[in-house]
């Protein structure tokens, strides 16, 4: 097997990296998304994205690959690492730069290492986190992260070395739901109410809110490209913590490339567009990316962000609705914490020390107050007792 580092996603030819994805890889690990982002240079050197991806070949052919990116600072890879990073700098020990292994401006779950069928996956794992153990120490990186990967990887990593960490994100599951009623039944009646009255707001204002995909978004992709970043830019204006990571160009490139996985929800008000929101979709899984408006109404983010999709996933039978990173609010609007997952190395060995004894700490607590969390949450009935409705 021979081991290669490369600085671009251009470097390997499309054809041979897509071969390796298999059920579990997501959209984002598709060569085409990985191509615009870099090549839009949203991911780039320039905004401090060092493409170092990790490659491993045999007989000429590609048999296992990573998507990695050397980073001096956490923005946009949403590690949440700022005060680890903060700690080990006071106390005189490397953490920057990093190796982060992962998608940029992405915090959702997925496969992290592409292997092609029929290779030993423990084997090809173990080769890829020994070429990013050796990276780390040939351009003197503080610490590597493989960040948001699916649980079964998450194990693996961990037994090639790497310490695992626990995290969550607010999920939608599909528990089966045969309509979008048959969801709602499992509410309490004040929160069920509640909800109603939500989505009765944009008809109630004239809003009509659609999903714009396949062959629909095929044929309008340059102007739903310019559309989903004129919003996202109206968002991100707004807030003084904004960060224009995506540029116009990049839309354009995954909205022509990739209109098979790319969907934009639209929400228009005499048939002008007034919110709407860049969306993601694999076989069985949604995922929730960016969203922006330029008129301000009512529950109008609700209805474009999450009860649209949720109804589309029953619908259309995805197992799961992956909203975004944050936002507690989706709890009380039957988004529950899921686990997600992280796993690390640190090349000074007292922090590796250290950050391997905090992470065991808080493992089974934070395993166990989701699970008692769960278990007594009073937004969702058992599905039996709503069916008993």
């Amino acid at each position: 097997m021979r081991l290669q580092v490369l600085d671009s996603i251009a470097s390997v030819p499309r054809e041979a990296w897509d071969a390796l994805l298999d059920e579990a890889a997501t959209p984002f690990v598709r060569w085409d998304f990985l191509e615009a982002l870099e090549s839009t240079r949203c991911a780039s050197p320039r905004s401090d994205w060092v493409p170092r991806h990790l490659a491993a070949w045999r007989d000429g052919q590609l048999v296992a690959c990573a998507p990695a990116y050397v980073r001096r600072g956490s923005d946009g890879d949403f590690s949440r690492d700022w005060g680890w990073a903060s700690a080990a700098s006071r106390a005189g020990l490397a953490y920057y730069p990093k190796l982060s292994m992962t998608v940029p401006f992405t915090p959702c779950t997925g496969r992290r290492i592409l292997v092609a069928p029929g290779e030993n996956r423990e084997r090809s794992v173990a080769a890829i986190v020994g070429l990013a153990r050796d990276l780390c120490r040939r351009e003197r990186l503080g610490s590597l992260q493989f960040l948001f990967p699916l649980a079964g990887e998450a194990e693996e990593l961990e037994k090639a070395g790497l310490a695992l960490r626990v995290d969550h994100q607010f999920h939608w599951q599909n528990e089966g739901y045969r309509t979008f009623d048959e969801f709602l039944a499992r509410f309490r009646s004040k929160d069920r109410n509640a909800i109603k009255r939500e989505m009765r707001a944009p008809a109630e204002q004239g809003i009509e809110i659609r999903t714009v995909r396949g062959e629909n978004l095929r044929a309008r992709s340059g102007e739903l490209a310019r559309e989903a970043h004129a919003l996202h830019r109206s968002t991100i204006d707004k807030l003084m913590w904004g960060r224009g990571w995506l540029n116009q160009a990049f839309y354009e490139r995954v909205f022509s490339r990739l209109p098979e996985h790319v969907e934009m929800v639209e929400a228009r008000k005499d048939g002008r567009l007034v919110a709407g929101a860049f969306n993601v979709a694999s076989k069985d899984r949604l995922f929730g990316r960016y969203w922006g408006a330029f008129e301000e109404h009512p529950f109008l983010h609700f209805n474009v962000c999450l009860y649209h999709s949720i109804r589309d996933c029953i619908e259309r039978g995805l197992c799961a609705f992956e909203g975004g990173a944050g936002g507690e609010h989706k709890l009380s609007r039957g988004f529950l914490p899921a686990e997600v997952w992280s796993t690390h190395a640190f090349s000074d060995v007292r922090l590796d020390r250290a950050m391997r004894e905090a992470f065991r700490a808080e493992l089974d607590e934070r395993r166990e107050a989701l699970a008692r969390w769960l278990a007594q949450s009073p937004i969702l009935k058992p599905q039996a007792e709503a069916r008993a409705r």
